[in-house]
């Protein structure tokens, strides 16, 4: 040969011609057990002797397409053609022989194989020349073609080859986008642009329990990731168009995509490919013609820790829906802002509040209500009277505190600026006084509203509850006392804040309990 080896050259020529050896040593592999277990021993002799010519093919080729030797002996490269052309014309002529056994065989693949096997020998004949005097031209070094792809079959941009392990032959079909592949075990992505090597790698998956899909190209690839859930990504290298370096690079970059495991399988077996494809995120490399049994343990790891890495996202997943859970039940117990405060800080700071408007609500005659009545009635009609306190406090701008048996306690100004806080508890508490008696049972309530100083905070360790303490509070609940069987009372101090919004009237002086004689004021509407 004239001239040096180009180091590109030589590392695509090795790719370039182990594909097909790699083609026939695997399909002899599957003829083998295949004709084992349907009978047919009689292929055995000479597909053994088929895939022991190729292993020994493949080994001499590689101790003889190192730039090392080519530098050493380039003479050695005739030496190499001449025994692969022996070599091919002799795996040729045995598959030839075996042909008319193999088709024969009812519902089979034999003869599809044995015929795989001789295309690939013939084509090893044919290129041969070329790519071996290809690795010395040295004019267009970056020009040369990556990768062999004349395995003579056209590409079909929306089809794949998707084989059932229940199936003896691969099937093409048509993948719908709301099919799933991931059905009857792992689902596995094969990508490689050579029919040949897809086949073969579908046939090997199948038999151990796989679903397999496959695309021929890096576009076809992305586009079926995009679209259906798999387990593993069996990935070629040296593709037409996208190639197998940058479709690792676009899903180990894309966050939806990042999680499937990828095994680069490329008939390329320099470092420099390994590490790169390493470096950015696949799982694995194993070279062609690959060892069936190591493919297996290689994919059995990777499926291992997508399933633990799913049963951990299945545990965070969990664990963010029991702590949304609980923020939703803490909003409840608690107003949102202390909520809030309490999961920042695992505490809530007590706090004076100057000028904060309280209000009592109770049922009149409750307890004589609930000795007369069925607990399920007594509750169904609290509930609902509860319910529209609730509301009804939204709606005016107050802040539930808590209710206490049949007691109904809220403020307003208190958490949230109020214009005016009297005011939105007596909007309130005349409504509630309406909706006591729109119920089925004809409750009456009481209201007392009285304004002043108040400090809050939560109390508890395992049942936090958000409470306001004070003389305001005690006040509220003495004035709510005083209304009678029904209607809305109010403190002189909290009447002054109403007197010019508010239709009613001075109830008179009471003698109040821990607060003397005070003047209370009865209220029937808002101007």
């Amino acid at each position: 040969m004239d001239g040096k080896p180009i180091p590109r050259r030589v590392s695509i020529t090795r790719h370039d011609l182990r594909n097909p050896l790699g083609e026939i040593m695997g399909f002899a592999e599957i003829l083998i057990e295949e004709a084992e277990e349907q009978g047919q021993s009689r292929l055995t002799p000479v597909l053994t002797e088929i895939r022991e010519a190729a292993t020994a093919m493949l080994n001499q080729l590689n101790l003889a397409l190192t730039l090392e030797r080519l530098q050493e002996r380039p003479e050695s490269v005739a030496e190499l053609e001449t025994d692969i052309c022996a070599f091919s014309e002799n795996v040729a002529r045995l598959a030839e022989s075996i042909l008319p056994v193999c088709r024969a065989i009812p519902d089979s693949s034999f003869s599809e194989d044995a015929e795989r096997i001789r295309s690939s020998a013939e084509r090893l004949v044919e290129r041969t020349p070329v790519l071996l005097a290809d690795m010395f031209r040295a004019e267009d070094a970056d020009s040369c073609v990556e990768g062999d792809n004349s395995n003579g079959h056209r590409i079909t941009g929306e089809t794949v080859f998707l084989h059932h392990p229940s199936k003896s032959t691969v099937s093409e079909v048509t993948l719908e986008s709301d099919t799933s592949v991931a059905t009857g075990g792992a689902a596995i992505l094969v990508v490689d642009d050579n029919e040949s090597n897809r086949a073969l790698l579908t046939r090997r998956l199948s038999r151990q329990g796989c679903t397999v899909a496959v695309a021929e190209n890096g576009s076809r690839a992305l586009e079926l990731l995009e679209r259906h859930p798999f387990d593993v990504v069996l990935l070629d290298i040296m593709m037409p168009g996208i190639d197998g370096y940058q479709v690792l690079v676009t899903v180990k970059t894309d966050a939806r995509l990042r999680h499937i495991p990828v095994i680069m399988i490329s008939a390329l077996d320099d470092l420099a490919s390994l590490v790169r494809c390493i470096e950015a995120g696949a799982e694995d490399y194993l070279t062609k013609p690959f060892d069936p049994v190591l493919l297996r343990a290689r994919i059995g790891a990777c499926l291992e820790k997508k399933r633990l890495r799913d049963r951990e996202m299945e545990h965070l997943a969990l664990i963010d829906e029991q702590r949304r859970r609980a923020d939703e039940l803490l909003q409840v117990i608690l107003p949102r802002s202390i909520a809030a405060e309490l999961k920042e800080h695992n505490h809530v700071k007590p706090r004076h509040h100057t000028n904060v408007a309280v209000l009592f609500s109770d049922v009149t005659g409750f307890t004589s209500y609930c000795d007369k009545h069925e607990p399920e009635e007594v509750l169904q009609n609290l509930q609902a009277l509860v319910g529209r306190c609730e509301q009804i406090s939204e709606e005016n701008g107050l802040e539930k505190i808590k209710t206490i048996g049949d007691a109904f306690m809220a403020t307003a100004g208190l958490l949230e600026p109020v214009e005016n806080p009297v005011l939105s508890c007596v909007r309130a508490g005349l409504a509630m006084e309406r909706a006591a008696m729109e119920l089925p049972c004809g409750w009456r309530v009481h209201v007392g509203i009285h304004i002043g100083p108040v400090i809050a905070g939560v109390v508890g360790a395992k049942k936090y509850n958000f409470d306001v303490w004070g003389d305001t509070v005690n006040t509220a609940a003495r004035v709510a006392g005083l209304a009678g069987e029904s209607g809305v009372m109010l403190s002189e101090r909290a009447w002054q804040d109403v007197s010019e919004h508010c239709q009613g009237q001075s109830a008179g002086r009471f003698q109040v309990k821990g607060k003397g004689e005070m003047e209370a004021f009865g209220v029937t509407a808002v101007d």
